[in-house]
């Protein structure tokens, strides 16, 4: 379960840098069979974005999309996560393990009802400076976005 905003936006803020997807597929697929891969993202519609979303699929995600909603203020709207919870709660009973990309500290409840009422291992994978600390103590494993799963 990949939280498409929150690792292109942390990964930027902390690196200036983006996510590899590449390195990040083999590290968190190797010796393990794949349940359900699912990439969310926010759909502006623009051309760059829909080759990023051909990438993922490519590469083994199914990419899951939401409009891009513009809210009259001025701010912007697209949250992926109800929408996380309820796959993740959805796919667990078929994994022995659920890895979540993001560092948004509301999944924590989340990582910590799947290994704990589910028996699940969660590894979650997040940029550690701007990774909730509440997520990292819910994970079975915290694995750090820095160095080779970065591009450039």
């Amino acid at each position: 379960m990949v939280d498409v905003q929150n690792v292109y936006y942390t990964t930027r803020q902390a690196f200036s840098r983006n996510f590899d997807y590449n390195k990040f597929w083999s590290q968190a697929t190797s010796g393990r069979q794949v349940v359900k891969a699912i990439a969310y993202a926010v759909d502006r519609g623009d051309r760059k974005q829909k080759e990023f979303q051909s990438i993922l699929r490519a590469i083994g995600f199914e990419v899951k999309l939401k409009p891009f909603i513009q809210r009259s203020d001025g701010s912007a709207k697209g949250d992926w996560d109800v929408g996380i919870t309820i796959d993740a709660l959805e796919y667990a009973p078929e994994a022995d393990v659920v890895v979540l990309v993001s560092g948004d500290g509301d999944f924590a409840i989340l990582v910590d009802k799947l290994r704990v009422d589910k028996g699940k291992r969660v590894e979650v994978y997040g940029v550690e400076s701007l990774t909730a600390n509440a997520l990292i103590e819910a994970a079975s494993e915290y694995h750090p976005i820095a160095g080779d799963l970065l591009l450039g």
